[in-house]
């Protein structure tokens, strides 16, 4: 029998021995080793990616350069817009790339929640394949949008030449801070949210608080509940920071002008938000491990959202307030704090109720498919423990807990309600 040899195939990540030309795409780089034995082969790959998320201002400004930079050794930018975006910014775009002395070849295309699907998916491939753009694989797409288009588009970017770079301009305040640099795009099938996708990040995410305030309230809000996640489970100043604000926030939409306080604290609230969610989200870019804070809110929302025809901000908002009831149930935190978390939810207009959680049927389903996708081994739900800011891991929820905290929680629901306050039932 011939004695075990290790093959390099690459000693390293970055590419060595002149082999830097033979690069497919400057936004990855690849590399690894092959043990070989009289057996067989055991290769051993690793992927090194690197995504930057930068805050802007005034992106669409022809003196920006923050696009001109990306696209200006291309000659051109293929572009993915979103329909209600073009009809705002469209011209600005425009404008924009003219002035650089770049061709814009622009897909404008609807982004709703019932656009999530494969054929949406299918339609963007064939605008950026052979039949259309001819986009190759190292050519930026751009995507300029919501968080519809981020997932849809973003998947699409991941399937065409199996890998394809895009920068994302983040137009809502759910893509900047978390649909838009997250590496997750994805569509929704058979009643079931996000279930079919692939782990595929934006090189480039630009945040301009700016293009918020073209946001309507209602989908505002959808964005202000991924941020409330955050400081919920792993930043108490942030929580502080959106209590001082509290309805302040939707009415400014976060673009307050400066150099007023309010745009500082805006600002400062972005940031904290894109600190919290990437600390935890770049390190663990391909879901390896579940030990993921900002999966909070998004245990049981993905079962009863659709069921409930909700929207996701409320979807998420009312798993939020479940969750701090029954992290209340368990011993995790104090009522108090769980009032704190469930008088925000309400000075923001976003919902901590509705029948649909009271279905243990629809939880434990919900549970079900999430056990799945996390590994099958266990649930980790995300819930707040010891304080506001801090979280711990649920691996098992039985029914008789979900029982007791459906009844607690329809419970001090009803009691908020009664007393003349924010309906608990929005949504």
């Amino acid at each position: 029998m011939s004695p075990a040899r290790v093959h390099n195939a690459s000693p390293s990540l970055t590419p060595a021995d002149g082999r830097e030309r033979f690069v497919t795409s400057p936004y990855y780089r690849g590399g690894g080793r092959v043990d070989e034995s009289a057996q067989g082969f055991t290769v051993h790959a690793e992927f090194h990616l690197q995504c930057e998320v930068r805050l802007v201002s005034g992106v669409f400004d022809p003196a920006s350069p923050d696009l001109a930079e990306v696209y200006r050794p291309f000659g051109r930018c293929v572009a993915i817009v979103d329909e209600h975006v073009h009809r705002v910014y469209g011209d600005a775009i425009a404008a924009y790339f003219a002035g650089c002395g770049i061709e814009l070849l622009v897909m404008v295309c609807r982004a709703l929640e019932a656009d999530k699907t494969l054929s949406t998916v299918a339609r963007i491939v064939d605008y950026l394949g052979p039949n259309g753009r001819e986009v190759t694989r190292n050519e930026p797409v751009l995507v300029i949008g919501g968080g519809v288009l981020s997932d849809t588009a973003g998947l699409a970017c991941a399937l065409l030449h199996r890998r394809t770079p895009y920068v994302m301009v983040a137009t809502s305040l759910v893509a900047a801070i978390d649909a838009g640099p997250s590496p997750r795009t994805c569509v929704n099938t058979d009643g079931l949210k996000n279930s079919v996708g692939a782990y595929h990040p934006p090189a480039l995410t630009l945040v301009d608080r700016s293009l918020f305030v073209t946001q309507s309230a209602k989908t505002f809000r959808h964005g202000l509940a991924e941020v409330l996640k955050m400081a919920i489970v792993d930043d108490e100043a942030l929580f502080t920071l959106l209590e001082e604000r509290g309805p302040d926030l939707v009415t400014s939409r976060l673009a307050s002008a400066p150099p007023s306080a309010a745009a500082a604290t805006d600002e400062a609230i972005i940031y904290r938000t894109l600190r919290s969610y990437l600390g935890h989200e770049g390190p663990n870019m391909f879901e390896t491990y579940q030990d993921r804070p900002h999966a909070f809110g998004h245990t049981w929302s993905p079962g009863f959202e659709p069921a409930a025809r909700l929207l996701h901000g409320h979807a998420v908002s009312i798993e939020m307030a479940f969750s701090a009831t029954m992290a209340t149930v368990m011993g995790w935190i104090s009522a108090s704090d769980r009032d704190r978390i469930l008088n925000l939810c309400q000075r923001l207009d976003l919902a901590i109720y509705h029948p649909v959680i009271t279905k243990v049927d629809t939880l434990t389903r919900a549970q079900q498919a999430m056990r799945a996708k996390r590994g099958g081994h266990a649930l980790w739900a995300p819930l707040p423990r010891a304080a506001i800011g801090q979280c711990d891991y649920a691996q098992d929820i039985s029914d008789e807990l979900l029982k007791e905290t459906i009844e607690t929680h329809r419970g001090l629901c009803t009691a908020r309600q009664n007393s003349g306050g924010i309906d608990p039932l929005l949504g």
